[in-house]
């Protein structure tokens, strides 16, 4: 890899300061950053609203290169109004791409760029927002040809394709045939279409892809972004395009807690990414945050020395969907191990459905046959059967028919192999706003349920279908309000759903992460209320477990198990907020 034996250790260069540092001053900010981390590469920009000199773009990869750091380059597709003309309907100074001038920059920056470098990655600013009266004809001319009633989605897809083969990669390729070129990907992957982010057909045009994966300050910030998703949405673009995705950029922005950076950091570690991306060289200079990451690099470095494969329940969500916006993320924070794909997973041992997912007109049949041929286990959202209504008739009775609970008082049933099950009956401090999801007695059975006075309502249910069986689960109104179940609640819904013969028992806002190689990361996210805490964690089959770190120095690495019950060997870990451990499996 580089100086890390588990990714490359990246940042990003941006063209404001391309254009102005000299190269004393870039060699004083180089030496703070070296002073903490050890940088492999560095994405050097000429072009974000500015264009940087020849020169400068020179000097600043002589610097780079003195340092042994490789280099590439990099453009964000932001644009002033050309002066003297009208401003457009836009946001971020985003490009219209019916705007000859802007084009005919667009094509003069790519060019530029082909000739200083041999590969360049685009910033997450390559889609369009603009809506001025050139924007809205083109839009109404393009549905009317193709029969659309109204909307921008089918426009921008096709006009953002169009652009990436005319105005950045062939100008590129002209100036330099050999130039490899890769598309990042924003953290807003439920919001792609509808600026024209197309991955179904431009990763047929592209190089590589890479992954936004910062979070920031999910209370604050407009995103509100569950920090599982700089975990998932790794593992959705490594699936979508097996050993192409580049990497995982995160940034400094929007918080003020060290933590919650780090967080962004290690959770995009933990998905095997190729590069580490830190955005950006300017904001990693001089911050208090930098030498915090440095000394847990190497850290994260001897952790994932020790893990396989990212594995987990595959959340399918086709190219271009949207619906139920992050559901999975919530719930990888309440403690299921879910890794995510845009093809639907057919031959993974368990999946998950949320509304996402019917945006695939075929989705039901998909569904009937992996449950006839595959029989694995199946999650599905209550928004996912609200989405096919009738198709999904033949597999549940579940019904929704638009009524809300609010409860929180729950009845948990427990898992019997032997003999009839026991109930327990926990309670949450505040009430959680559900589906009410109807079902028919004695066809689908309620596991988890919340109960209001004299009446209770499915929060986890089961179907049985072939050799497969349907688990559904409520999705609240607010999606953190997952974090309110109680523990015995989001308990039973983890041993419904084990990944690798792993659960545990224990509280929300607890991440575990699977791997292929009989080894699974413990991650407690550092959050309001949240403290140390010892959780049970049942293995199927394991003898014992392998630490790493260990708890102190001096201690025994291997952990034998609390108790047996079964196949399941289970054992007493601590969960400290901010500490990422990794267990591997004594067989």
């Amino acid at each position: 890899m580089g100086n890390y034996r588990n990714f490359t250790l990246t940042t990003y260069f941006v063209a404001q300061a391309t254009a102005t540092i000299t190269e004393e001053e870039l060699e004083k900010q180089l030496d703070f950053i070296l002073k903490h981390m050890r940088l492999d590469k560095v994405y050097l920009e000429p072009w974000r609203g500015l264009l940087a000199s020849a020169e400068q773009v020179e000097m600043c990869k002589k610097v780079f290169n003195r340092h042994g750091i490789k280099v590439a380059g990099g453009i964000t597709t932001v644009i002033p109004t050309p002066e003297g003309d009208k401003p457009k309907a836009r946001l971020f100074e985003t490009f219209c791409y019916n705007d000859p001038k802007m084009r005919a920059k667009l094509r003069e920056v790519t060019h530029f760029i082909g000739e200083h470098f041999d590969e360049f990655i685009i910033d997450d600013f390559f889609f369009t927002n603009c809506m001025c009266p050139e924007c809205v004809k083109e839009k109404n001319a393009f549905n009317k040809a193709h029969g659309i009633k109204s909307g921008w989605q089918e426009y921008r897809l096709d006009l953002l394709k169009r652009i990436s083969q005319e105005d950045m990669i062939a100008p590129a390729k002209e100036a330099n045939p050999n130039i490899k070129i890769t598309i990042k990907y924003p953290n807003w992957a439920e919001s792609y279409q509808e600026t024209g982010y197309n991955p179904k057909e431009q990763r047929e045009l592209f190089d590589n892809i890479y992954t936004g994966t910062e979070t920031r300050d999910p209370v604050s910030t407009d995103q509100h972004l569950p920090r599982y998703l700089s975990y998932s949405l790794m593992t959705y673009f490594e699936n979508m395009w097996p050993g192409h995705n580049g990497g995982g950029w995160f940034d400094t922005f929007d918080m003020h807690i060290t933590e919650h950076y780090l967080e962004q950091a290690y959770l995009t570690a933990f998905s095997r990414p190729k590069e580490l991306m830190l955005f950006c060289f300017q904001s990693i200079y001089d911050n208090m945050f930098t030498p915090s990451l440095g000394f847990q690099l190497d850290k994260l470095d001897e952790v994932m020395d020790k893990a396989g494969k990212p594995v987990g329940i595959t959340c399918y969500l086709p190219d271009n969907c949207q619906g139920e916006d992050n559901i999975q993320d919530f719930l990888g924070m309440a403690g299921l191990p879910i890794v995510c794909s845009p093809y639907f997973p057919e031959n993974e041992d368990q999946i998950m459905l949320t509304r996402s997912s019917a945006y695939d007109p075929d989705v039901i049949e998909k569904l009937e046959k992996y449950l006839s041929k595959k029989g694995g286990n199946v999650l599905v959202t209550t928004g996912f059967w609200e989405a096919v209504g009738e198709k999904g008739y033949d597999l549940t009775s579940i019904r929704l028919r638009g009524r809300k609970i609010s409860a929180n008082r729950y009845r948990v049933e427990s898992a019997a192999t032997k003999g009839h099950p026991t109930y327990s009956f926990p309670y949450s401090d505040k009430p959680v706003t559900l589906p009410v999801a109807e079902f028919r007695n004695n066809s689908t059975w309620a596991v988890v349920k919340a109960s209001s006075d004299e009446e209770s309502y499915g929060i986890l249910l089961r179907d049985d279908y072939c050799d497969g069986h349907i688990w559904t689960i409520a999705a609240p109104d607010a999606f953190p309000d997952y974090y309110r179940m109680p523990s015995p609640v989001l308990s039973r819904i983890r041993q419904a759903l084990p990944v690798n013969g792993i659960w545990f028992e224990g509280p929300s806002r607890i991440s575990l992460f699977a791997y292929d190689n009989d080894s699974f990361i413990v991650y407690p996210y550092v959050m309001d209320n949240v403290q140390r805490e010892d959780i049970l964690v049942h293995v199927k089959g394991a003898k014992a477990l392998e630490e790493f770190p260990k708890h102190f120095p001096m201690a025994d690495s291997r952990i034998e198990p609390l108790y047996t019950e079964g196949d399941d060997a289970v054992f007493k870990l601590s969960a400290m907020p901010g500490v990422f451990k990794i267990y591997s499996i004594v067989r």
